[in-house]
């Protein structure tokens, strides 16, 4: 039996397995390799990782981890997991089965692409959700952003830090009244109208197409569809949730603990807002530390 099984080997999942390796404890990390920026061609914002690729960041992390003898990665998907603190089991798709006395779930969650023609193809290129991450790079430039709800208006206001031209897709939704003034206060023009179209040539946006029949050419576009966990085995734990304006996300208290005892998360899966490599990396390891100091008698 394993100390942890940790059901995710991206940043998150990766980051708390070189905490328990550290700690001299049995770690197996279980891992589909299907990261969520698996799309994006650079990742932004990681200190001392800074403008690369992410799958090459993970690679890297999987080389520093072979030097730690009580890691074990696999590659497989668990497929379900069963039992209480103390004895965890989990069954993979290939048949596979082990036993750990802690969890930590760290499979993230994956994108819902809504059915716009071009949209699925330029995700993670022109169509990005976090200002931290893809800001800089094309500060200055024309901006989009996609109304999704309340939480698009406090967006709208922080993007001004790296662009001043900045317009805002209603895409069917009605905008508040109070919150079109304010938006009008602060010269973001709103257009009306579904989005039925993204053209876009080699990744690159050329035109938001609207069934009012109006086409708006813009540089970058901003979007946060709805998402969901990339697995359900949360719901056969019977773990709790929040629910989000883009989906649901795993409860945890300060030390990373589920509703369940002796079950972590960390990464996507509990961050419904702005998710990085930064916060996944940092949730990771603490997810990974805690699940170790609740072993020690």
């Amino acid at each position: 039996m394993d100390d942890v099984i940790i059901i995710g080997g991206s940043f998150a999942g990766l980051a708390g397995a070189l905490q328990l390796g550290r700690a001299r404890r049995k770690v197996t990390v279980l891992d589909t390799g299907l990261p969520r920026n698996r799309f994006a061609g650079h990742s932004h914002g990681l200190l001392g990782h800074d403008h690369k690729p992410p799958l090459d960041i993970l690679a890297e992390a999987r080389q520093q981890l072979a030097r730690y003898p009580t890691i074990k990665l696999v590659s497989a998907r668990a497929e379900s997991v069963s039992g209480a603190i103390d004895d965890f089991n989990v069954l993979t798709s290939d048949g596979g089965s082990f036993g750990a006395r802690r969890l930590i779930l760290s499979y993230g969650v994956a994108d819902q692409m809504p059915d716009v023609p071009g949209y699925a193809d330029s995700w993670g290129t022109s169509i990005v959700p976090c200002p931290y991450c893809d800001g800089f790079e094309v500060a200055g430039q024309h901006w989009g952003l996609i109304w999704s709800g309340p939480q698009s208006h406090n967006q709208a206001r922080l993007f001004l830090d790296w662009t001043d031209k900045l317009t805002l897709f209603a895409d069917g939704h009605d905008i508040p009244p109070d919150i079109q003034a304010d938006l009008a206060r602060r010269k973001i023009p709103v257009v009306d109208g579904r989005i039925v179209e993204i053209a876009h040539h080699k990744g690159h946006i050329a035109t938001v197409n609207l069934d009012t029949g109006r086409n708006v050419a813009v540089d970058i576009l901003f979007a946060h569809p709805r998402n969901k966990p990339s697995a359900s085995l949360h719901e056969s734990l019977g773990l709790a949730t929040v629910v989000t304006p883009v989906g649901i996300a795993l409860k945890v208290d300060e030390r990373r603990q589920t509703s369940m005892p002796g079950v972590y998360a960390a990464g996507d899966l509990v961050t419904p807002f702005l998710p990085s490599v930064t916060q996944a990396s940092s949730q990771g390891a603490m997810a990974g530390i805690f699940a170790q100091q609740s072993m020690v008698v």
